[in-house]
Parts: C-alpha cells; structure tokens; sequence
C-alpha cells in the first residue's frame, strides 16, 4: 500500500525570529527537514507533499527542496489567508495563517493515499516514522504518535502541545496547551501530541466542513487558529472514529528558540555518530 508524508511548514516561527524550517543544524548543512524526510523513505513513505506559503517558495526550495528531491516524490501546496470558502473574506489586519487544520486541508488535491502529518521543524525520530507507517499499511483508521512530555521540552522558554487523555491504547481528547515547561504542573510521562498523525482521505470532508463553521463563529478574531488537534477529538465523538495511540520513546528535537540550535546541532550530530557505529 503506497503512503504519504504531509509536511507542514508554512509558519514563519516567530517566536524563533525568522524561518526556522531552514535552519541549518546537521554537520554538512541539513535541516531537520533532511533528517525527517530521510527518516520516512526508510520507514517506507513514497511521496511527501510539502505546504509552504508562497513568498517563501524560491527560499525554501534553495535550501532544501532539492536535496528532498532527491530522495522522495514531493509535490508543494501553498497555505495563504486568503484561500478560503467563497461567502468570507479575510479581515482587514489578519497576517497569521489559519492554523494546523487549515494547512491540512490545503493538501486535499495532492493526497491520494493514507497519509501522516509532520511538523517541517520538529526532529521525531527513526522508530516513529516506522511505527506510523506500519499502522498505516496495516489498518484503515487514525493513528497519533504520542511522546512524553518531559521528552518534548527545551530549557529555553515553554512551547505549546496537545496534552492527551488516553483510555486503553486510543485517544480519548487533545486539549492545546500553550505554555508549558517543566514547571507547568503537569506529569512529564504525560502523553502529548506533536503533530505526528496518522490519517486516511476521508478526513477531508470532515475537515471543510469544521473550517467553514470556524470561520463562522471566529474569523473576526485576528490570532484565531483552526488547530487540527481540536478537529479529530471532536470527529472521535461526533462519527466514533477512534484513533489509536503509538508511544513513542523517542526524544523529540526542534527549534522554537534561536536559543535551541546550539543543543540541535549537537544532537542530530550524536545521532548520526550512532547510526554510522550500527
């Protein structure tokens, strides 16, 4: 059964202060998006379909779209504010994109095929690429790969994860959190969602219709986001659609600070030492 990867990088990463996704952190100048995809072709994905904006196109593929080329089938969408439902209009001083939801639905012309969703700066490890892939060529429903919390941190500021509640392997509900450290109360064996999912087709009419009630209800409000963590708790009650869990151990790396290179660049340095000594 073929498979696909959907990567999501069109936000700008502001609490980064520039374009994180093409920040070079591995030893000969590769992103974490290198690492990923990588990652994915060996885990068996075929194809990736890459959500971008469109004025940051010429860059992004400068500087790694051509080495993903290499590896993988990859097509590109563009996630803009203005690319949605006839009947609405952007408001005037909206700048930030629609969120998570809305970059997936982005994708619909381009997947064909059971698909998993990454984050384009978010380092998830070998073994959960292959966890993903093989629930997806082995059954026909969604899937999330869930990471501890306390393996999900960086010392540099908090961060923002879907804290899950869990009942006997599947997802119960996601609640976004937006300021979370080690500090923040919450267990660090928690399971949090890092965007790593795992979904079929048919989530896209589930999808638009969500959008189009989101716009009704909040498109006035210039930050509000349609996270897609909110879209598949509230499908698991309204169609009982169950969504398996995959813990992960893996420890997840990524850049949300300027501050969090230094400690990436050494990890993913680490990682390939490992893997070449195997």
């Amino acid at each position: 059964m073929n498979t696909e990867l959907l990567i999501m990088a069109a936000g700008m990463g502001s609490r980064f202060g520039g374009l994180k996704q093409i920040e070079p952190i591995g030893p000969n100048g590769e992103m974490i998006l290198d690492f990923s995809v990588s990652d994915a072709v060996q885990a068996g994905f075929q194809k990736a379909v890459i959500v971008i904006k469109k004025e940051i196109e010429k860059e992004f593929r400068a500087a790694c779209g051509k080495r993903i080329e290499n590896m993988i089938d990859v097509e590109y969408v563009f996630q803009e504010i203005d690319r949605i439902p006839k009947g609405y209009q952007v408001p005037e001083g909206r700048v930030k994109p629609w969120g998570t939801g809305h970059a997936v639905l982005c994708a619909r012309d381009k997947i064909t095929a059971p698909f998993a969703i990454i984050n384009a700066d978010d380092f998830y490890g070998q073994s959960s690429y292959r966890l993903i892939h093989d629930y997806l060529v082995n059954h026909d429903g969604m899937c999330m790969v869930g990471y501890h919390l306390g393996n999900t941190l960086t010392e540099n500021g908090t961060v923002s994860r879907g804290v899950c509640e869990v009942e006997n392997g599947y997802l119960k509900s996601v609640t976004e959190h937006t300021a979370l450290d080690k500090n923040c109360g919450i267990p660090l064996d928690t399971i949090v969602s890092m965007n790593m999912w795992g979904l079929q087709p048919d989530i896209f009419p589930y999808l638009e219709k969500e959008f189009d009630l989101f716009l009704k209800d909040r498109i006035t409000e210039p930050k509000a986001e349609f996270f897609l963590p909110g879209v598949i708790s509230k499908r698991i009650y309204e169609e009982n659609k169950p969504v398996r869990v995959l813990e992960s151990a893996e420890r997840w790396y990524g850049v949300t600070y300027r501050e969090d290179v230094a400690q990436v660049k050494k990890a993913m340095c680490d990682i390939l030492q490992s893997q070449n000594e195997v």
